[in-house]
């Protein structure tokens, strides 16, 4: 089967492409590489069945050729992160929103069976229900959030409208190997690690009580498959681990000393997802446990040997604005 993936040389993306390829499926990425680094496919150099488009989906007319004969399309491609969405509301807009509208178009026109997008659980906000269900009021409460849920929104009514059949899926704080080591603040995962490889202290966000609904990588790329080869259509599906852990007990996996910074203003204390939907529609459950997923970490920690080294003072200059705007 010939699909897409944009976004395909990021975290999740390049996660999906590995297990497109290995069913044997040939794999178009298209990805601009603001986020994505080439490195995590290097390992299909020689591969036929991998063709990488180094494109900004921002341009229609750059993009359409790549869609004719594809039956499946993943749109995972996406300015993500919440400080710079608050500085730059204009890029987010343009990556998030026009960016979706164009792959949706670009998937209209050419036929496209099955339309797969990655939606944020940051649409919540800070719900008043845990675990959380997608019946939730939605309060984005920064440009990100929003950006991500106004595409959302877009591919669903294309569904409605032009009868593209499209499967939403909103992710709860995904990790694993290879997330994102770009110079901006933001995801635990790489500012940790990198402070592990560094021989710093965790920087932990006021007393590490807060809670995450931490979903592996593999589990994620699971419900983006099934989803796909599924007959369900113009749904969001929350995408979460069951469970919702605090900052200290990945602390404690981690193994490291500890200084606290100032909680921020518009973060949730908890983010918990109410996973039946998509256990009803789809039959997808987690299968990789918080613990087992740290560890795959650490054992693949020199991947983050180049990220940024974050301390408080680095932290406290990169989120002004999160604070002056937000508080």
């Amino acid at each position: 089967m010939k699909c897409i993936v944009t976004g395909g040389a990021g975290f999740i993306g390049s996660h999906l492409v590995d297990r497109l390829l290995n069913e044997g499926n040939e794999v178009i990425v298209l990805d601009n590489f603001s986020t994505g680094r080439p490195d995590n496919l290097s390992h299909y150099k020689n591969n036929p069945q991998l063709s990488l488009k180094n494109l900004d989906i921002s341009d229609l007319e750059a993009i359409m050729p790549y869609f004719e004969d594809v039956e499946r399309v993943f749109h995972l491609a996406a300015l993500a992160d919440i400080v710079p969405s608050i500085v730059k509301p204009m890029e987010y807009f343009r990556s998030n929103v026009t960016g979706t509208f164009n792959i949706l178009e670009a998937s209209r026109r050419s036929g496209v069976r099955r339309f797969l997008y990655a939606a944020s659980s940051s649409c919540y906000g800070v719900p008043d229900v845990y675990p959380t269900p997608e019946t939730a009021e939605i309060r984005p409460q920064y440009p990100y959030a929003l950006t991500k849920y106004l595409g959302e929104q877009t591919a669903l009514h294309w569904s409605k409208v032009y009868k593209l059949q499209v499967a939403s899926l909103r992710l709860f704080n995904v990790y694993g190997p290879r997330s994102r080591t770009s110079g901006t603040y933001g995801a635990v995962f790489g500012v940790f690690l990198a402070q592990k490889i560094a021989g710093k202290p965790f920087t932990v966000v006021g007393d590490g009580t807060q809670t995450r609904d931490f979903t592996f990588v593999t589990d994620v790329v699971n419900a983006f498959i099934m989803a796909a080869e599924s007959g369900v259509n113009g749904e969001a599906m929350n995408v979460g681990s069951d469970n919702t852990y605090s900052v200290n007990r990945l602390v404690e996996l981690l193994k490291g000393d500890v200084v606290h910074i100032p909680k921020r203003p518009g973060e949730p204390d908890c983010t918990f997802a109410d996973t039946s939907k998509i256990k009803r529609l789809l039959g997808w459950k987690p299968k990789v446990s918080f613990e087992d997923g740290v560890h795959i970490l650490l054992d693949n920690i020199n991947y983050w040997k180049e990220a940024p080294v974050w301390t408080p003072d680095t932290i406290s200059k990169a989120t002004e604005d999160w604070f002056r705007y937000l508080s």
